[in-house]
C-alpha cells in the first residue's frame, strides 16, 4: 500500500498487518534491534520501521545501507518514541542495494551540490517539498481556469513569431551551419520551414487568436529565451501561463490576476501542509504568514506615474534613481509594497517603454498595461489590455519599424470581429520561488537550463 494512504489513517491500522514497499533513508542499527527511517515518495512524511534479531535474515537486514529498496511486512503498532506510530517488522526483503558511495547521504547537502546531483535530489526533504509544491501548483492552475469555463490553447513551440521582443529566441533549423558561407545572408527558403524560425519566448500572440473565437483561454506550457543571464531568477527553459479574455478591460484583467493568485496560494496551503511547514522551518522563515497574509491583502491599484511620484518623495537613498517614463527597479518594488503593506498593482505605463501591442491610453503618452509586485518577491505577474483599434495598432507597428505584412494575421484580428481583450502572462518558476521561498530558478525547476548547463 502507499504510506500516503497509510498514514492518513494509521489509526485504522493499528494491530494490522501491511505490506509497504520504498527506500532507505536513514538506518541505525544495533546488536539486537534495528530503526529503519522509510520512504515510498507519496507523501512528505516518513515511518519509521523496528525490526529485532528474531528475524531470520537479521544480520543481513543491519547491512542494507541508505537510498536501498525495500519491500517490508509488518504490523502498525503504538510507538515509545516521538512518533505515534511505528512498524513492527515481519520481514524486511532487499529489492534494490545501494552502496557506500550513494551521494545521497542523511545530512545536510548545499544546493549548489545538489544540483550536480539533479537525477538524485528529488529523493530529499527539500527537493521533495519543492517538487511537490509546484505538482500541486500545476494542478490548481489548470483547475482555476477549467472551472472558469476557460479552454487550454497549446501553443506552439516552434514559431516565426519572436512575439515582438518579448526576448532573445533560440534558432531552430535544419540547415548545416558548418557548411553555409559566413559571408553571405543565409537562405531561409531553404531550411525546414522555409522561413527563420526558433523556439517560443511567449504564446500570447496564438492566445488571442482563440480568446476571439473561445472568449476565454489560457496557455501554460515551456518558453524559452536565448539570453546569456546567469541571476536567481533567468533560465533558458521555463513555464509560462497566459490567459487571454475577450470582452475584458484593464480592470477585469486586474481582477482575475489577484483572483487567480488567492486561488493557488489557498490551493497550496490547503494540499500541502507539511510540505509548507517544512519550507517555513527550514528555507524561508515567516513563509506561512506571508501567504496567508496575501489571502486576506488589499491589492493596490495605482499608475506609474503616482508610483514614481511616491518614489521620488520617499526619503531613502535609492541606487537606481525613479524616474518619469522609464522602468521600476527591485528597490522600488520593495517599497511600494512594503509602504501599502501588501501587494500592489502598478497600471498605465509609458508607451516608449512596453510592447507594441498594449492599447494606447487617451493621452497619447501611457498604455494600459500593469504588473503585479507581491512582498518578498517583486514582479510576479504583467499584463495589459490589448489594442482593438485597427488603424492605431498599424501606426505604432509603423512606428517601431515593424513589418506590417509579416504581422498581417495579427492585424485581421481587428478587422475580423474584433473586441476588447486583455490578458497577462506570469512566470511558473518565479510564483514557485514565492511559494516555497526557495530563491534560485535552478531550485525549482527539475532539470534547470541556464548557460554552459544542459545536464541530463
Amino acid at each position: 500500500m502507499d504510506l500516503k494512504d497509510l498514514l492518513e489513517n494509521i489509526k485504522d491500522y493499528e494491530g494490522k498487518e501491511i505490506t509497504i514497499e520504498g527506500w532507505i533513508k536513514n538506518h541505525r542499527d544495533g546488536k539486537t534491534f534495528g530503526f529503519i527511517d522509510f520512504s515510498d515518495g507519496t507523501c512528505f512524511n516518513h515511518l519509521q520501521i523496528v525490526y529485532d534479531d528474531t528475524l531470520k535474515n537479521f544480520n543481513e537486514i543491519k547491512t542494507f545501507l541508505v537510498g536501498s529498496a525495500i519491500k517490508v511486512k509488518g504490523t502498525i503498532v503504538k510507538s515509545s518514541g516521538k512518533q505515534d506510530y511505528e512498524l513492527k517488522a515481519q520481514s524486511v526483503t532487499l529489492l534494490g542495494s545501494c552502496p557506500e558511495d550513494y551521494p545521497i547521504q542523511p545530512k545536510r547537502h548545499t544546493r549548489e551540490f545538489l544540483r550536480e546531483q539533479a537525477y538524485l535530489r528529488p529523493r530529499t526533504n527539500l527537493f521533495q517539498a519543492v517538487f511537490r509544491i509546484r505538482s500541486v501548483a500545476a494542478f490548481a492552475i489548470h483547475t482555476y481556469f477549467q472551472e472558469r469555463g476557460y479552454v487550454y490553447l497549446h501553443a506552439p513551440l516552434i514559431t516565426a513569431s519572436d512575439c515582438e521582443g518579448a526576448g532573445e529566441m533560440f534558432q531552430v533549423t535544419t540547415l548545416p551551419l558548418e557548411k553555409l558561407d559566413k559571408t553571405k545572408e543565409i537562405d531561409y527558403s531553404k531550411d525546414f520551414f522555409g522561413t527563420k524560425t526558433g523556439l517560443t519566448v511567449s504564446g500570447q500572440l496564438e492566445s488571442e487568436t482563440f480568446a476571439l473565437a473561445y472568449k476565454k483561454v489560457y496557455t501554460f506550457g515551456p518558453t524559452f529565451r536565448a539570453e546569456n543571464s546567469n541571476t536567481k531568477t533567468h533560465a533558458a527553459e521555463f513555464w509560462m501561463i497566459e490567459p487571454e479574455i475577450a470582452f475584458c478591460n484593464l480592470e477585469g484583467d486586474m481582477d482575475i490576476m489577484e483572483d487567480m493568485l488567492k486561488y493557488i496560494v489557498r490551493y497550496v496551503l490547503t494540499k500541502c501542509p507539511d510540505e509548507i511547514n517544512f519550507c517555513d522551518n527550514f528555507v524561508e522563515h515567516g513563509l506561512k504568514a506571508k501567504l496567508e497574509k496575501l489571502l486576506t491583502s488589499k491589492f493596490t491599484r495605482i499608475d506609474h506615474e503616482e508610483a514614481i511620484k511616491l518614489l521620488k518623495e520617499a526619503d531613502v537613498k535609492w541606487e537606481f534613481t525613479p524616474e518619469y517614463g522609464e522602468d521600476i527597479a527591485r528597490e522600488h518594488e520593495k517599497y511600494l509594497t512594503e509602504y501599502f503593506n501588501g501587494p500592489v498593482f502598478i497600471k498605465n505605463w509609458p508607451k516608449d517603454i512596453k510592447a507594441f501591442y498594449m492599447k494606447q491610453n487617451p493621452d497619447g503618452k501611457t498604455v494600459a498595461a500593469v504588473d503585479l509586485e507581491v512582498p518578498g518577491a517583486g514582479e510576479l505577474m504583467g499584463g495589459s489590455e490589448r489594442e482593438e483599434n485597427y488603424d492605431k495598432l498599424m501606426s505604432r507597428m509603423v512606428e517601431l519599424h515593424m513589418d506590417p505584412k509579416a504581422m498581417e494575421w495579427y492585424l485581421n484580428l481587428r478587422r475580423f470581429g474584433g473586441c476588447v481583450h486583455s490578458g497577462f502572462g506570469m512566470g511558473f518558476e518565479r510564483l514557485l520561488i514565492y511559494l516555497t521561498g526557495v530563491d534560485n530558478i535552478r531550485d525549482v525547476i527539475p532539470y534547470p537550463r541556464t548557460p554552459k548547463s544542459c545536464n541530463y
